[in-house]
């Protein structure tokens, strides 16, 4: 059975699609099936990391919620995309990536007439039987909303992207309380965008004392990730950058856990 992993964050801007990304990269490089679910459905943008161009998308996740297709429809194997250009060492498992429509249309009918998100966690089950995964990452919606806590609840490890920042702080103790309450197994807290100047040890220290929770990692800002201007996996570009020994360490905490 497949191991769930929903990676949240409180607020926008945290990074959280990118690492997402290069973490299930990560862990389909060690040979694993992973997916990936598209949830931040008002705006999707995980496709463009992963190099899958609109003209190449038949059906996205929101065909799958109106009913207009089975959810493993819309279900593509980016992994040979990934193949053609790595730098990296090979890519020995699967990633299948389940997108949410850009269209203006498809996100405005969202917004105005909503769809019912326990399809969602039918669709999870679904999609994780018939594409045999061995793990399931869900690329959330900032904030808390019904389709999140639906997600969360599934969850065998929830994830919260954070930086180190006095509103993400606010919002993550949020987003912890909940998951809390919710009872997921496990809660791994992620702090990205953080200056190289930081102490990591102490910001590490501060991190867990405040919220009791297990710091997976710290992933430092870096020129080359601004450069790289979301084009590409940065993990397979710059497979021996630190920033990439991080969130492979990450990547770790995850086949690890138990």
């Amino acid at each position: 059975m497949s191991k769930v992993i929903s990676i949240h964050s409180f607020r926008g801007g945290t990074g959280k699609s990118n690492v997402t990304a290069n973490i299930a990269t990560l862990i389909a490089r060690s040979g694993k099936r992973v997916g990936i679910v598209d949830t931040d459905i008002q705006s999707p943008g995980i496709h463009v990391l992963f190099g899958l161009e609109e003209n190449k998308v038949s059906y996205t996740l929101n065909d799958y919620l109106w009913g207009r297709c089975p959810i493993e429809k819309a279900a593509y194997d980016v992994t040979p995309l990934l193949k053609m250009k790595q730098k990296a060492p090979a890519i020995r498992g699967n990633i299948y990536l389940i997108p949410s429509s850009i269209k203006t249309g498809e996100i405005s009918r969202i917004l105005r007439e909503g769809y019912d998100a326990r399809l969602l966690n039918d669709g999870f089950q679904h999609l994780s039987k018939r594409l045999k995964l061995d793990y399931l990452f869900i690329d959330t919606h900032p904030g808390i909303n019904e389709e999140t806590l639906l997600s969360i609840i599934i969850s065998n490890i929830l994830v919260v992207i954070l930086r180190p920042d006095q509103q993400d702080y606010q919002g993550t103790a949020v987003a912890v309380d909940v998951a809390r309450k919710l009872d997921v197994p496990s809660i791994m807290l992620v702090i990205n965008k953080a200056l190289p100047t930081f102490n990591f040890q102490a910001l590490r220290q501060q991190i867990v004392s405040t919220y009791g929770t297990n710091v997976a990692g710290i992933l430092p800002v870096c020129e080359e990730m601004f450069y790289l201007g979301s084009s590409d996996i940065f993990s397979l570009r710059y497979p021996d950058h630190p920033w990439t020994q991080e969130v492979s360490a990450i990547a770790k905490h995850i086949l690890n856990h138990r």
